[in-house]
C-alpha cells in the first residue's frame, strides 16, 4: 500500500524517501499448458511447442508494455494454451485503455508475423528457420482475437457491452460467447476424429469452456519504482517541465528504471508552481486518477478529478 506524500518544494539536502522492496514477477502455468506441452513433445513437435511458448511471452510483453504506459505493472504471469490472459487489479482505467491493454499483446504477435515476412522478402533462405516461429506468431494474434471470453478479444467485448448494457449484462454475454466458441472448437475436435485427430482443439475447448481457470493469478498492480540499488551506484536525475494541467497518464511516460524523475509543475501563464519528485508521484497514485491533472497529485487526500471517462 501507498504511503501519501504531499508535493513541496525541493529542498536541498532533504533526505530521500525510502522505496518499498521491487516487485518481483511470479511465473506459473495453468494445468492446460502442460498437457499441451507433453502432447507436443510426445508427437515429436516439441520445437512447434517451444515457438508458441515464445509468441506467447511476446504477447504478454505488448499487454505488460501498455500496462505500463498507463501506471501499472505485470505482478504474476500465468502460462496458457492460448497464451498468457491478463485480469486483475486494473482497476480505475477507462474502459477504452482497457481495450487498447487487450489489443496490445495481439499487436505484438500481429508486428512479429509481419517481420518475419519482411525477412523472408529480403533474405528468402532464412524462411526454413523461422516458418514456425511466423505462423505461431499470427496465429495466436488470430486466436485471441476471438470474442470468447477470456481471450484479449472477450474483453474487448466485455468492455463494449459494459458500455451499452453495465458490468453485469457483460459479464453474462462474455461467459455466453465464450461457452459458444467452447462448443464450436470441442464439435471441431470430434469432427477431426474421423479425420487426422487434432488434441489442440480438445485443449483449447477446455479452455473456453473452463473460463480460463486459474486466470486470476495473472494481474496488475500500480507502479512503484524500487531505485535502492541505482541509488547506490548513483542515479541519474532527469528534469521534466509540465503544465500542471497535464494528464497524470501523460506524466507516466516520462518513468524510466535506472533514472529519477522530477516533475517541474508550472500554471497556465508559464509561473513555477513547484516540483513534483517520483517517490510523490507515485505515492500519489495510490488515490489519484491517471486521468486527472498532474496538480491533483499536489492535494492527493482531496483529489481534485478522480472521474474515470469512458
Amino acid at each position: 500500500m501507498f504511503k501519501q506524500l504531499s508535493a513541496r518544494r525541493r529542498k536541498k539536502g532533504a533526505p530521500a524517501a525510502k522505496e518499498g522492496r521491487k516487485g518481483r514477477v511470479t511465473v506459473s502455468v495453468h494445468p492446460l499448458f502442460f498437457a499441451l506441452g507433453a502432447y507436443f513433445l510426445l508427437t515429436g513437435r516439441f520445437f512447434v511447442f517451444l515457438s508458441v511458448t515464445a509468441a506467447a511471452l511476446l504477447h504478454e510483453s505488448g499487454h505488460a508494455f501498455y500496462a505500463a504506459r498507463i501506471g501499472c505493472r505485470l505482478n504474476r504471469l500465468r502460462l496458457l494454451p492460448c497464451g498468457a490472459v491478463a485480469e486483475g487489479s486494473i482497476d480505475g482505467i477507462s474502459l477504452a485503455d482497457e481495450v487498447l491493454l487487450a489489443l496490445a499483446g495481439p499487436a505484438v504477435n500481429a508486428v512479429c508475423a509481419a517481420a518475419f515476412v519482411a525477412l523472408w522478402w529480403l533474405f528468402p533462405e532464412t524462411y526454413p528457420y523461422t516458418d514456425v516461429a511466423c505462423y505461431a506468431s499470427a496465429a495466436l494474434a488470430a486466436v485471441n482475437l476471438l470474442p470468447a471470453y477470456p481471450l484479449d478479444g472477450g474483453r474487448v467485448l466485455w468492455c463494449l457491452a459494459a458500455k451499452k448494457k453495465g458490468e453485469k449484462f457483460a459479464r453474462v454475454l462474455s461467459s455466453a460467447v465464450g461457452k459458444v466458441f467452447g462448443a464450436v472448437f470441442l464439435g471441431l475436435f470430434a469432427a477431426s476424429l474421423f479425420f487426422t485427430p487434432n488434441p489442440s482443439l480438445l485443449f483449447f475447448a477446455l479452455f473456453l469452456l473452463l473460463g480460463g481457470l486459474g486466470t486470476k493469478d495473472c494481474r496488475y498492480e500500480r507502479i512503484r519504482f524500487d531505485l535502492s540499488r541505482e541509488l547506490a551506484r548513483g542515479a541519474p536525475v532527469r528534469k521534466i517541465a509540465l503544465s500542471e494541467s497535464v494528464p497524470v497518464k501523460r506524466a507516466l511516460a516520462f518513468l524510466e528504471r535506472g533514472t529519477l524523475a522530477e516533475f517541474d509543475l508550472f500554471s497556465a501563464e508559464g509561473e513555477y508552481v513547484c516540483t513534483l519528485t517520483q517517490r510523490e508521484f507515485c505515492d500519489a497514485l495510490a488515490f489519484v486518477s491517471i486521468y486527472a491533472p498532474i496538480s491533483a497529485c499536489l492535494t492527493a487526500e482531496n483529489p481534485e478529478n478522480t472521474e474515470i471517462p469512458e
